[in-house]
C-alpha cells in the first residue's frame, strides 16, 4: 500500500474509512504543523524522522494520549469528574482508534525482589502450575507424598480375597494429665470394647478394656507395651455374586476407618491376618500431608511465593543473597598455587603453621598438586581444600574457628576481611522455602525434560528458575502430564509456553528466570517489557513502541522484527517510533516526519512503502519528494547520503589493562583498552559488555583515581599506562536530574550566567532584584502557587498522576512583576521556551558571551529541545547528550587526560544525528582525552579507531573476546565467524 502525499489526499483523508485507517487530521502538539495523516490498521507502521522532528509528539502525545483518554471516558464517574482538567491532544480530531497499549523507553527498576521471572509474568504461571498440579516427594525416601482418604483403605481391603479377616485399628493417645485408666474408662463410655496392645512378652493381643479396668497388674503389664491401639472393627472381606464389594460390607469398613481416622488423630492401622502359608501383613495410613516421619506443606500460591513470609527461603528471608565467606576474597589471586599462597587468610606465619602446613606436607598422600595455580584445579580438588580431610584441616574447618574466636577483636576483623554477599546455599538463590522444592513437575514420558536427563520425578520450581529460559521452554515443550493434572494445567500452559517462546523469540533464551532485573542491560529489558505485552496475546489493539530496537545487535534486531511482524499478523496495528534501517525495511509502511528538528520539523515529509522508496522516481527527485520537502531519511536509506568513514586510525602507544575479568559471564578474559583513540565495545546482546566497562573497568578506575564508585567486579589486576588518565567519566542514560525543576540548560552552568544577565537589565537595578528573583528554585520571583514548576501536580487513585498547568502563572512558572524584565523583547519565561537553535539566534546580538555556552548542545544534535525543558521530559539519549555537552563546554579541568565512557550513545539518533554526535565525540579524542563506547550501531562501529568485540553468543555462551583490532581487519574475518563482521562488510 503506498499513500503519496499529495494535496489531494490530504483534502481526501475525512473520506477514508475509520475501519481502515486511524485518521489524524490537524494535529497541533508540540511542533507539530497543523499535520493531517491516515495510518492503515492491521500494519506494521514505521515512524521515522530527525531526532526531536514530532515523531513522538505524533505516536505518544497525540495517538496514545488520545486512546487513553478515551479509555477514561470508559471508567466511572469519579474517574470522569477530572476528564474536564485533562488536556485532550491538540488535534481537529482522531477517528479509528483502537485500545492503545504503549511500551516505552523507561529506566530499568532497582527493586531487589524483581526477577525476569516476576517482569514477564511467567513466574505468576509457575506458581499457579505447581499449586494445582505439582506432586511433593519425599526427599529422603523419594516417594510421593499425599494424604490417605477412607477410599484409599477400603480399595487397600478389597484388594485382598474373599474372606480375609482384617482389624481397623487407631492408635491410643494418653492426653496430658489423665491416667491409661481414665483414658480406657472413655473409650468405654463411648462404646469401644478392646485395645490391642504390641510388642510386650506376650507379642500382639487383644485386650478386654472392662477386663483390664478389673485387673490392676493387668493394666499395669501394659506399660511394657511398645504401643496400644483401639480395635475399631474386625470383619471378613466380603464380595457379592457380581465379583464387586458387598455393599453392607463396603459402608461398614468405610464407617470404621472413618471412626479410625477421627479417633487417631489422622492415623489408621489395618492388619491383614494371616492364615495356612499367608503370613499376613499391617499397613498404616494417615490423612495429614506428610511421610518418613516429615509433615509437608501442601503445594498452594504462597508457598512458591517468595515476596511473602510464607514462601520466603528462611535464611535469606526471599533476598536470594546471604553474607557468607566470599570465595573470591579467600583466593584473591587465581594465578598462584597453593604452595606459592593462594588462600589468603592462611598468608601469616601462625596461620600457616596450623593450617597450611599440613595440607603442603600431606598434599603427595592424597596426590593434590599444591604448585599448580589454584585457576587450573578441578572442581573436586578445590572442594577438598574447603572440606578437608584426614589430613588436613579445610578452610569450613578454618573458618568455623576463627567464628568461634571472635571475642577477640584479631578474630573479628580477619572474619570480615574475607566475608561478602554469596548464593544462599539453602534456596540456591532461588529465593524459595526448601520445601518447595520438594514439589514437582515431571518432564515428560521420561521424567528427564529437555535432555531426558534430569532430576528423579522430574523438576521443581527452583531448578526451573535457575536453568536458561531456552532449556525451561524446551522443557514445557515436551511436557506431558497425566490427563488429571493435564486438564487442571491446560489452560496455564499455554500461556507458560507463549511467554516463553516471546522470550526466546526477542533473543533472551540465555537468561534464567530468577535473573534480578536489576542486573539487565536497557536492551534486555525493553525487550523484556516487549515480550511481556506480547504475551498477553491482544487482539485489534494498536501498539505504540518507541524504539524497541535500542541496546540490539544487528543479529538480534532481525528476531525482533519477526516478533513485531507475528504481533501484526494476530490482528494489531503495530506503530513503531523507530531510526533502525533494518526494522524501517520491514515496515508495510514508513511515515517520515520532519524535515528538520524542533521548529523546523512536524510537517510530514514522506508516506509510503519500500518499494517506492527504492524506486528510481524518489533517487531523481532534487527537491525531495511530492511533499515539497527533503527528507534526510530517504536519503541515507538509498545511500545518497552516508556516515563517512574516517580518512585514517588512530594508533594507540599506550593502554590500560583490564586482566582476568570474570565478573558475570566474563570468562577470566584479558583486555587492553587504547588511551587517545575512539574505542568501541561491541558483541551480540548479553555478551558481557556492560559487564566489562560498567562493572570491571569504570569502578576500579574510578577508584584508583579517588572517584567513589561501587566496588568493581571480580578481576585479577589493572595494569597499563594508568598515569595517563587523570578522570574518568561515565556518560550513560541515567535522568540528568530527578527534579522537574532540573533543564539542559541548568545542567551545563548557562542558567547561572542568563540570570546574571536578567538582573542587570534597567528594570531589575530599578527594582532592585538580584539574579535569584530569576531562579524557580528559591522564593523571590517565582510562582509560589506552582513553586517554580509550571504545573500542579493531581493525585489520581486509580492511574498516573496527571500534571496540570498552573492557574497562577499560566505555566510561565514566575511572577507577573519578573516577567515584565526583558532582553530585546523576551522576559525570562520566552527565552527558557526557545529551542537551543532559537536561542542561539537570539543571542548571536543580544549576547554572544551566552552563545558559546549554547553551542555545544547544538553540537552533539540537541538543537531542537527548549532551554526550560524538564529533565525528566528527556529520554535517555537525550540526557546522555546534554552530559555529554556539559564536556564539550570548558568546564572539565582534566581536559586531555580524561578517558569518557559512552553507554550505547545512538539511542533515539537518526543517521543525520549520529554523523553531528560522531563529530563532538571525535571533537573529544582530538583534545587528547580518551573515549570508549558501548555500541552495536554498525555506522559508529565503522568510525572506531579500535574494535573490542566479544561473544560469541549472549549469556553462558558468551563471555570471551572474539576480537581485536580495526574495523579494516574485522571485515577480513571469514564469513560466519563472527556476527559483528558479517554485519560490518557492508558499510566498509
Amino acid at each position: 500500500m503506498n499513500i503519496s502525499v499529495s494535496p489531494s489526499v490530504q483534502t481526501d483523508i475525512e473520506r477514508l474509512d475509520p475501519k481502515q485507517f486511524i485518521v489524524i487530521k490537524g494535529a497541533r502538539v508540540h511542533n507539530l504543523k497543523n499535520l493531517d495523516v491516515a495510518i492503515p490498521r492491521n500494519k506494521l507502521v514505521v515512524i521515522t524522522g530527525l531526532s526531536g522532528s514530532g515523531k513522538s509528539s505524533l505516536a505518544f502525545d497525540t495517538l496514545f494520549a488520545e486512546g487513553q483518554r478515551m479509555y477514561v471516558e470508559s471508567l466511572s464517574s469519579y474517574a470522569r469528574q477530572f476528564l474536564g482538567r485533562m488536556e485532550k491532544p491538540e488535534v481537529d480530531f482522531i477517528k479509528g482508534v483502537s485500545p492503545a497499549i504503549a511500551i516505552e523507553q523507561k529506566v530499568t527498576t532497582r527493586n531487589p525482589r524483581s526477577t525476569v521471572g516476576t517482569s514477564t509474568e511467567i513466574y505468576d504461571y509457575l506458581k499457579l502450575l505447581f499449586a494445582r498440579a505439582g506432586t511433593t516427594y519425599s526427599p529422603i525416601s523419594g516417594r510421593e507424598v499425599k494424604r490417605d482418604t477412607v477410599t484409599d483403605v477400603v480399595d487397600y481391603l478389597y484388594s485382598f480375597p474373599d474372606g480375609q479377616r482384617v482389624m481397623v485399628m487407631a492408635p491410643l493417645t494418653i492426653h496430658e494429665g489423665r491416667t491409661l485408666a481414665y483414658e480406657l474408662k472413655i473409650l468405654l463410655q463411648k462404646g469401644y470394647t478392646r485395645i490391642v496392645a504390641d510388642g510386650g512378652p506376650a507379642g500382639q493381643q487383644v485386650l478386654q478394656i472392662e477386663d483390664l479396668l478389673e485387673d490392676d497388674s493387668l493394666l499395669a503389664s501394659l506399660s511394657s507395651a511398645s504401643s496400644l491401639e483401639i480395635l475399631i472393627d474386625r470383619g471378613t472381606v466380603q464380595f457379592g455374586d457380581d465379583g464387586k464389594p458387598e455393599e453392607d460390607n463396603q459402608y461398614r469398613f468405610s464407617d470404621s476407618v472413618q471412626t479410625a481416622f477421627n479417633e487417631g488423630d489422622g492415623i489408621c492401622r489395618v492388619d491383614i491376618v494371616g492364615r495356612g502359608d499367608n503370613p499376613g501383613e499391617s499397613r498404616t495410613f494417615s490423612d495429614k500431608f506428610e511421610m518418613d516421619g516429615l509433615v509437608f506443606e501442601e503445594p498452594s500460591v504462597n508457598l512458591f511465593t517468595f515476596n511473602n513470609p510464607y514462601g520466603a527461603c528462611r535464611r535469606c528471608d526471599g533476598f536470594g543473597k546471604v553474607l557468607g565467606i566470599d570465595p573470591d576474597l579467600v583466593f584473591p589471586d587465581k594465578n598462584l598455587s597453593v604452595f606459592e599462597g593462594a588462600i589468603a587468610p592462611w598468608r601469616s606465619e601462625k596461620m600457616s603453621e596450623e593450617f597450611l602446613k599440613p595440607l603442603l606436607k600431606n598434599g603427595i598422600r592424597f596426590d593434590f598438586p599444591i604448585h599448580r595455580p589454584y585457576k587450573d584445579l578441578t572442581q573436586a580438588e578445590k572442594d577438598v581444600l574447603w572440606t578437608g580431610n584426614q589430613y588436613f584441616s579445610g578452610l569450613n574447618a578454618f573458618f568455623d574457628f576463627v567464628e568461634s574466636q571472635t571475642f577477640k577483636v584479631q578474630y573479628r576483623v580477619m572474619l570480615s576481611r574475607y566475608r561478602g554477599k554469596t548464593t544462599c546455599p539453602e534456596c540456591r538463590g532461588s529465593r524459595l522455602r526448601v520445601d518447595a522444592s520438594y514439589v514437582k513437575i515431571a518432564g515428560g514420558p521420561s521424567h528427564g525434560g529437555p535432555s531426558n536427563g534430569g532430576p528423579s520425578h522430574g523438576y521443581s520450581i527452583t531448578d526451573l528458575v535457575l536453568m536458561p529460559i531456552s532449556q525451561t521452554a524446551a522443557f514445557f515443550r515436551a511436557l506431558e502430564l497425566p490427563e488429571h493434572q493435564q486438564q487442571v494445567a491446560k489452560r496455564i500452559l499455554v500461556e507458560i509456553r507463549n511467554r516463553l517462546e516471546y522470550m526466546e523469540r526477542v533473543g533472551l533464551g540465555y537468561l534464567t528466570l530468577n535473573r534480578l532485573t536489576n542486573t539487565l542491560s536497557g536492551g534486555e529489558y525493553q525487550r523484556i517489557k516487549l515480550a511481556t505485552s506480547l504475551g498477553s496475546a491482544l487482539v485489534g489493539s494498536m501498539y505504540i513502541l518507541d524504539e524497541p530496537s535500542i541496546g540490539l545487535h544487528p543479529r538480534d534486531t532481525q528476531r525482533l522484527v519477526s516478533v513485531l511482524e507475528s504481533l501484526r499478523d494476530m490482528g494489531n496495528t503495530v506503530i513503531v517510533v523507530e531510526h533502525e534501517e533494518e526494522v524501517m525495511r520491514a515496515a508495510d509502511q514508513l511515515i517520515d516526519i520532519g524535515p528538520e528538528a524542533g521548529a523546523g520539523g512536524g510537517k510530514l515529509v514522506f508516506q509510503g512503502t519500500w518499494e517506492a522508496i527504492k524506486s528510481e522516481e524518489l533517487k531523481d527527485k532534487s527537491n525531495g519528494l511530492e511533499s515539497g520537502l527533503h527528507s534526510y531519511t530517504i536519503d541515507f536509506l538509498t545511500g545518497k547520503e552516508t556516515v563517512p568513514v574516517p580518512r585514517f586510525r588512530r594508533r594507540a602507544t599506550q593502554w590500560i589493562d583490564v586482566n582476568g575479568a570474570r565478573e558475570n559471564n566474563l570468562k577470566d578474559v584479558s583486555v587492553r583498552f587504547p588511551l587517545n583513540t575512539l574505542t568501541v565495545v561491541t558483541g551480540v546482546s548479553g555478551s558481557g559488555k556492560s559487564t566489562l566497562i560498567r562493572k570491571v573497568l569504570f569502578p576500579a578506575l574510578s577508584r584508583l583515581k579517588g572517584g567513589g564508585a561501587e566496588e568493581a567486579g571480580k578481576h585479577d589486576s589493572l595494569g597499563g599506562s594508568l598515569d595517563r588518565v587523570a578522570s574518568v567519566e561515565m556518560i550513560d542514560q541515567n535522568p540528568i536530574g530527578k527534579s522537574s525543576r532540573s533543564n539542559p540548560v541548568t545542567y551545563i552552568k548557562a542558567y547561572d550566567y542568563l540570570r546574571q544577565v536578567m538582573s542587570e537589565q534597567p528594570v531589575s537595578k530599578a527594582r532592585g532584584y538580584k539574579p535569584s528573583h530569576f531562579s524557580f528554585n528559591v522564593d523571590g520571583g517565582r510562582c509560589e502557587i506552582c513553586q517554580g514548576e509550571g504545573e500542579v501536580k493531581v493525585e489520581m487513585q486509580f492511574m498516573a498522576d496527571i500534571y496540570l498547568k498552573c492557574e497562577g502563572c499560566n505555566g510561565k512558572r514566575f511572577k507577573q512583576e519578573v516577567l515584565e524584565v526583558a532582553l530585546e523583547g523576551k522576559n525570562v519565561s520566552d527565552i527558557l521556551d526557545m529551542t537551543v537553535d532559537e536561542a542561539i539566534e537570539f543571542f548571536r546580538k543580544a549576547d554572544p558571551k551566552m552563545v558559546e555556552k549554547l553551542l555545544p548542545l547544538q553540537e552533539v544534535g540537541l538543537g531542537y529541545i527548549t532551554l526550560g525543558q524538564s529533565s525528566n521530559t528527556l529520554s535517555g539519549g537525550e540526557a546522555q547528550r546534554v552530559k555529554l555537552a556539559s564536556f564539550l563546554g570548558k568546564g572539565n579541568p582534566n581536559k586531555g587526560k580524561t578517558l569518557f565512557i559512552f553507554d550505547e550513545p545512538t539511542t533515539g539518533l537518526h543517521f543525520h544525528d549520529i554523523r553531528k554526535l560522531l563529530k563532538a565525540i571525535n571533537a573529544l579524542v582530538d583534545q587528547g582525552d580518551s573515549v570508549i563506547i558501548i555500541e552495536h550501531n554498525t555506522e559508529v562501529i565503522k568510525s572506531a579507531d579500535h574494535i573490542i568485540d566479544l561473544g560469541p553468543e549472549g549469556g553462558e555462551a558468551g563471555g570471551y573476546v572474539t576480537f581485536e583490532g580495526t574495523p579494516e581487519e574485522m571485515v577480513q574475518l571469514p564469513e560466519g565467524e563472527n556476527y559483528t563482521a558479517d554485519f560490518l562488510k557492508g558499510k566498509l
